[in-house]
């Protein structure tokens, strides 16, 4: 299995699959939209986490189309229902074949920013879809998130620190923080056209539904970060601090980019 800081079969999983879904969703849902989804076509959802966006999908393809939702451990997703034509899958897209080829889209959100072999995987996404189908890629940029607004400077102080820290084992753990921003360039590399992208991001007050993404990342991995130098009391302010509505930060950027596979040229 592929090396992934935040492990999907963790208890920690579902509080950070359900801030994805509830910050992020919407977004996503954008962005899949303006690919021309349709009523028949054949979708791969890669990552899927709780089958959420999958699960559209497959509400959107109808059951003349056909959704196919991959994950390392897709317990999480399996407690829903869903219909025949929405396929749930045990999968690593690092070292699994593709469960399919000749898509009309392949979606990936916060997937290939954690792959060392990021290049690799996304050489395959673009080799299976159909001469004109799309790949829409949704990445974060970790490395701009200010915060915005805070009690003190201390706070400001904590909270830059704890980050960084996470941001090391990230990187330790062959994650590339700042792939929303390499995204676009590497899709136009693998042959992709009509690419575009556009960059989502909101405050996240201390106490709300997003800024939790920061506190379930920092529980799951806090025996690492009490490695690397953050102690339990940093810890432990940390925790308090994202509680505190005075303390503001912004959100990880969610950059969108899509793109489309060249039709085959025609034979004269």
């Amino acid at each position: 299995m592929s090396r992934y800081l935040f492990d999907s079969a963790d208890v920690h999983a579902v509080g950070r699959f359900t801030v994805l879904e509830n910050c992020y969703d919407p977004v996503s849902r954008c962005q899949l939209e303006l690919t021309g989804l349709a009523r028949g076509w054949r979708c791969l959802e890669i990552g899927g986490g709780s089958a959420s966006l999958g699960d559209w999908l497959g509400e959107r393809v109808g059951p003349q189309g056909e959704v196919t939702v991959t994950e390392l451990e897709p317990r999480w997703a399996a407690s829903r229902q869903r219909p025949d034509h929405v396929r749930l899958l045990r999968h690593d897209v690092v070292r699994d074949p593709l469960p399919g080829k000749d898509y009309d889209l392949i979606h990936a959100r916060l997937v290939l920013l954690h792959l060392p072999q990021r290049i690799e995987v996304l050489t395959r996404l673009v080799a299976a879809l159909r001469p004109g189908g799309w790949l829409v890629l949704e990445e974060f940029d970790c490395g701009w998130t200010p915060v915005l607004a805070a009690p003190d400077d201390a706070s400001v102080l904590l909270f830059d620190r704890v980050h960084t820290a996470l941001m090391g084992l990230l990187e330790k753990a062959g994650a590339d923080p700042l792939w929303g921003r390499r995204v676009l360039g590497a899709m136009a590399v693998a042959g992709l056209q009509e690419l575009t992208a556009t960059t989502y991001a909101q405050a996240w007050p201390g106490g709300g539904t997003g800024i939790a993404l920061h506190r379930h990342n920092t529980d799951q991995v806090a025996d690492r970060l009490a490695a690397s130098g953050v102690s339990a009391g940093d810890l432990d302010e940390f925790r308090a601090l994202l509680k505190r509505p005075e303390f503001v930060v912004n959100s990880y950027p969610l950059i969108s980019a899509r793109g489309r596979r060249p039709h085959e040229k025609e034979v004269p």
